[in-house]
């Protein structure tokens, strides 16, 4: 129907977003408001004595300056990490005690030493600049794999060698059997670069205390009002009625804003001991030091393959860089939100996973667009790209042999998921098709007779969404027909209300004008499980289309009535209750004016409600997105400059809610793929510490002149374990995207012996390495 699922409708949301009507964190100010800044360590490592705040204290409008000593005195908790990770032993992980400003020790360049409030942002950072810190520093580590290494610096005495856990899943006897009997085995060393996330809206927060109740409110940029709530309501020992947590528009999440941080915790503390709202707004310089980072592993990854090239075992032992203090989610990230993914789409019988996470004096380290899903993905296609060029039987014909098949589906993986279904053949062939692979030898004689080299890469990929829990809607259906949807995902620019407008206008028959949706408000909504890993629309979508049966199911007996007829008599469809067999009909507006006659319900604003029905809904299963990426770009060899030319896609997402949205998911991902293949790399400097790529200056994000034209196709097959049947698709570029360009760099190299390139491949990582590669056949 028009405006329900399946259709490419226009984000409703763009107009107002578009023409300056957005209300984000910074947007937001009120009465007497305050200014945080934050005293940040310059060193990577030092003790902290005395800390001197006489100067800062005598800047015009500074207020005052608050030390962790202020937050011992009000009883305040610590920031918390949420996994519940075991070691190989059975034993728990070493965790790290994460007060919101400095307590002892600074663990990483940009860490919150003090925070000065005052009457202006000017004067807060004025204020920041004449405290006086005595700094002791120490010598660090920020290496992922020189964190081991002995002699090294600790970064927590209670952590030896720096190693916060050793982890490990799958069978590793079996592992040794299947090399045992191995015709080959192939094996490559794999870093995944760490990267920033570098939304366009940074990280800000406002904190109060309503004067009326006394309870602390904050207004803060995030992916999920509730899960913030329940941290603070730890921290600061309060119940969770005593906060009210709010996110309006967000520009851009990409995992980094569903965490909590220090400057949060530390602007409450504020509000509540000046009873001023107290306003915090993350510079980019300042994201840069203190949001959290993503990926940065560094994985032996080994393969071993019968005669014919069919896997019979794969090992892979990864080194995850965890930074100096445990993010909400970090150790998750790289052991069970990523390793069981290492299955792939294929039939390898056994596999064996260890992973061991450090502490280095680095930002915190957790999930970044996919978390866990792209670091497995890229490990295994470049390690299964490898293996194709090492048997001979190239990069289709390796994934073909050892594909599992769609008559397969359900399949139950070595490593406990189970695929419901897909046909990752069908993929292949067709990418193979879209990306006009029968064409490719003329373009690259075209390429090299202009001097230049092509390739072509590609890349299958599975992962695994839909998790974190169960989600909550609200459908209330008001007297003048109207709906209000309050639901406990959080947008942060992927067009939910969109998404989630066609659901109810599939389900209800109401138009997308008609519709209103709430999220980010911790009272209207009372509870929530957030957005992350591709859930919003298949978890909080389902939990809106049971809410919306409900409605129907409550208004039908009306309509029955209404229309003088049995309510097993009447059905609904398209807005409509009908009496079976006639055109005798009644609207759900109608039906709505006839039920709030008899209720007193007033929901915000003084509207009459004449139906509120509410649905929790848990996902049985993890949703399986899959699909088929393949890049084609061409080198110059005496610069090292790469061009991606083609990109094509083909994806399965399940059931598809509005195919616009899709691509503009597919692309965003593939943009971000790209640039941490060819561009994005977080550097330290290994004797200081110091952040190196602090600035838009020196990190580089891929431009508009740097993305290829993309072609996609979508090979929908439905999922079985959610009523939509969707998949989902925030995260398949970002996934598909990074092996893709890299197996196809490889492949343009290849005729100087090159047989991998790490990500970043910058123009001079690739020009160092054809140099190199031609040093070698001249010796």
């Amino acid at each position: 129907m028009k405006f329900g699922i399946g259709q490419a409708v226009p984000r409703t949301e763009d107009a107002r977003l578009l023409t300056g009507g957005g209300r984000y964190t910074d947007d937001v100010s009120l009465p007497g408001q305050t200014h945080a800044a934050f005293v940040r360590s310059p060193y990577a490592f030092a003790a902290i004595g005395a800390i001197d705040s006489a100067d800062a204290l005598a800047v015009p409008g500074v207020l005052a300056v608050y030390t962790v000593a202020d937050l011992d005195a009000d009883g305040l908790g610590l920031l918390p990490c949420l996994s519940g990770l075991k070691q190989r032993d059975g034993s728990p992980y070493v965790g790290t005690p994460h007060p919101a400003l400095c307590k002892g020790f600074a663990r990483h360049v940009g860490d919150p030493v003090a925070m000065v409030v005052a009457e202006t942002p000017e004067a807060a950072r004025d204020g920041a600049e004449r405290v006086m810190v005595d700094y002791s520093e120490r010598d660090s580590v920020t290496g992922t794999t020189a964190a081991l290494e002995p002699g090294r610096p600790l970064v927590w005495d209670t952590a030896p060698n720096n190693l916060c856990f050793d982890w490990d899943t799958g069978d590793e006897a079996a592992v040794e059997v299947a090399f045992a009997k191995a015709d080959r085995i192939v094996d490559l060393e794999i870093v995944n670069n760490r990267v920033v996330a570098t939304p366009m809206e940074g990280r800000a927060c406002l904190a109060a205390v309503d004067a009326d109740s006394g309870r602390l409110q904050i207004y803060v940029t995030s992916q999920g009002v509730h899960s913030l709530r329940k941290q603070f309501a730890k921290i600061f020992n309060l119940p969770e009625s005593q906060f009210h947590v709010l996110t309006t528009d967000v520009g851009g999440g990409f995992g980094m804003k569903l965490f909590n941080y220090p400057e949060y915790v530390a602007c409450l503390f504020a509000a509540r001991r000046l009873n001023r709202p107290v306003k915090w707004t993350s510079e980019r310089t300042e994201a840069f030091l203190t949001d959290d980072h993503g990926r940065d592993h560094v994985s032996q990854a080994r393969l071993a393959l019968d005669a014919d090239g069919r896997f019979l075992g794969l090992r892979v032992d990864t080194v995850a860089n965890l930074g100096a203090y445990l993010s909400n989610y970090g150790p998750f990230i790289p052991t069970d939100a990523g390793s069981a993914m290492l299955v792939g789409s294929y039939t390898t019988p056994a596999l064996y996973v260890r992973v061991k996470g450090v502490f280095t004096n680095t930002q915190p380290v957790d999930a970044y667009r996919g978390a866990g899903r792209p670091e497995a993905a890229y490990l295994l296609e470049r390690l299964i790209d490898h293996a194709g060029r090492v048997t001979g039987l190239g990069a289709a014909e390796i994934r073909r042999r050892n594909f599992i098949p769609s008559s397969a589906m359900p399949y139950a993986t070595p490593l406990g998921q189970v695929y419901d279904t897909g046909d990752f053949v069908q993929n292949l062939e067709d990418g193979l098709v879209l990306a006009d692979v029968a064409g490719l030898a003329a373009r690259k004689a075209d390429s090299k007779a202009r001097g230049k080299r092509r390739g072509l890469g590609l890349s299958t990929y599975i992962e695994a969404c839909s998790g974190g829990g169960p989600e909550q809607a609200t459908v209330q259906v008001n007297a003048d027909g109207r709906v209000v949807l309050l639901i406990g995902t959080q947008t942060n620019g992927q067009g939910h209300e969109t998404a989630y407008k066609q659901i109810l206008a599939d389900r209800l028959g109401v138009a997308p004008e008609d519709v209103e949706v709430v999220q980010g408000d911790s009272d209207r909504v009372t509870w929530g499980s957030g957005t992350g890993g591709s859930r919003s629309v298949p978890v909080g979508g389902s939990a809106l289309a049971e809410g919306a049966a409900k409605v129907v199911k409550a208004a039908t007996p009306i309509a029955a009535d209404l229309l003088e007829t049995a309510a097993v008599d009447v059905e609904f469809d398209q807005g409509r209750f009908t009496v079976v067999g006639t055109d005798r009909s009644v609207s759900l507006k109608e039906v709505a004016a006839k039920a709030a006659a008899t209720t007193n319900a007033v929901g915000d604003g003084g509207a009459v409600i004449a139906f509120s029905e509410m649905a929790r809904w848990t996902p049985p299963a993890s949703t399986f997105p899959n699909g088929c990426h393949v890049a084609e770009l061409e080198v110059d060899p005496d610069t090292g400059v790469v061009e991606v030319l083609r990109y094509s896609v083909v994806d399965d997402f399940g059931t598809v809610i509005n195919p616009m949205l899709v691509m503009g998911q597919i692309h965003g991902g593939v943009a971000q793929g790209l640039g941490q293949a060819l561009q994005e790399r977080v550097v330290f400097d290994p004797d200081s510490g110091q952040l190196l790529t602090g600035s838009l200056m020196d990190y580089q994000l891929p431009r508009a002149a740097d993305m290829p034209p993309i072609s996609v196709k979508l090979n929908c097959v439905p999922s079985t374990t959610n009523m939509l049947g969707m998949k989902g698709a925030g995260e398949a570029g970002a996934i598909g995207a990074p092996p893709a360009i890299i197996n196809a760099l490889v492949d343009a190299l290849s005729e100087y012996g090159i047989t991998h390139i790490d990500m970043p491949a910058t123009p001079h990582a690739v020009w160092s390495a054809i140099q190199a590669a031609k040093a070698q056949a001249a010796a």
